[in-house]
């Protein structure tokens, strides 16, 4: 769990009043509850903790909220492919994080891959764009779960 910081509330409110929104309360109880978050999460998982700061978050407040904190660079949304949609903290990586996932239980292992960033600047400003965004994702399945139904790498 990460501990909130007066400077980010402000700086997640500074970006909504850029887009002629407020901080309202259920918004800050979105926000609480990110901080509250371990690994990575879902839309589901954020609103139960919401919920649990103030019973007043409802399910279409995280919705509305989960893009302009993707947008304020808070959090990233990292798409597996499937229905669910995860995210995580953006916080402060000293290095790019390749996402490694598990097809079988979609267990998510993020993993240092410094040479993305290398790669990514380079071949943008070859081309003369900016870097805005970039990942990696490598898709995988588990041999110990398919042959015995469970897995000590993924915790199945």
């Amino acid at each position: 769990m990460v501990s909130i910081s007066n400077e980010s509330l402000e700086s997640f409110s500074e970006f909504l009043v850029s887009k002629g929104l407020r901080m309202t309360g259920q918004r800050k109880g979105v926000f609480e509850a990110l901080f509250k978050q371990t690994g990575h999460f879902t839309a589901e998982q954020l609103l139960q903790d919401a919920h649990s700061l103030d019973d007043t978050v409802s399910r279409a407040t995280v919705y509305r909220c989960l893009p302009l904190l993707v947008e304020s660079g808070v959090i990233r949304k990292i798409d597996v492919g499937h229905d669910n949609k995860f995210y995580s903290l953006t916080g402060s990586a000293e290095t790019f994080k390749a996402q490694v996932i598990c097809s079988d239980c979609e267990k998510i292992f993020d993993i240092d891959a410094p040479f993305m960033e290398w790669y990514g600047k380079n071949v943008s400003a070859k081309l003369g764009l900016d870097l805005k965004d970039q990942r990696l994702q490598v898709h995988a399945e588990c041999p110990q779960f398919r042959k015995q139904g469970n897995c000590t790498i993924c915790a199945h």
